[in-house]
């Protein structure tokens, strides 16, 4: 069973939505309610009433729940939080794995590109060269935004790209890490 419920937040960005299998964070995702491409019907009902009651929550799933929103708490203050809410990826492959271990890695209000990760990926299994596409759609699978920070992922020359949660949420949350994207040599993370 899924369970789903909806994070605030704060004005500058859109709500999220947190998914659990009752034992673990299985998605946290950027919704717009008007713009959202079309959802499963408890999910749209959940992200029209802002609510998500249509089943009982266990302890465990509130758990998870209360883990999340704390996270995104402090997260949204600006600050880096200390602790990761557990959480599931679900549907990986090594090489999607490979990528949010990569992104994991990236501190809070620094960036890497995806040929910089391409290229870290290729030397560590000894190939002359990795795709940066292969890259861009395994970062563009990410399930758990944010707390696997997709974010901090850039394209080619720190170009600010397509970001599931909408490049107007991307650019906010490089804003609250305090990364200015706009400069033509941003600090780089290699």
């Amino acid at each position: 069973m899924i369970y789903k419920e909806i994070y605030r937040t704060p004005d500058n960005f859109d709500d999220m939505i947190m998914s659990s299998d009752g034992n673990a964070l299985t998605s946290l995702l950027f919704f717009a309610p008007k713009t959202s491409i079309i959802q499963s019907k408890p999910e749209a009902d959940c992200m029209e009433s802002g609510e998500c009651k249509e089943k009982e929550m266990p302890s465990t799933v509130k758990e998870i729940f209360e883990s999340t929103r704390k996270w995104l708490d402090i997260y949204f203050s600006g600050k880096q939080p200390d602790f990761t809410p557990a959480y599931k990826l679900e549907n990986t492959t090594p090489f999607r794995k490979e990528v949010s271990d990569i992104m994991l890695s990236i501190p809070f209000g620094k960036i890497m590109t995806y040929g910089e990760i391409a290229a870290l990926i290729a030397e560590k299994h000894g190939i002359k060269k990795m795709s940066a596409q292969a890259v861009g759609a395994a970062v563009g699978w990410n399930p758990i935004c944010i707390i696997i920070p997709c974010h901090r992922v850039l394209g080619a020359n720190n170009k600010l790209t397509g970001y599931g949660g909408g490049l107007k949420n991307k650019i906010e949350l490089l804003k609250l890490e305090q990364f200015d994207y706009s400069h033509k040599k941003p600090p780089i993370l290699l």
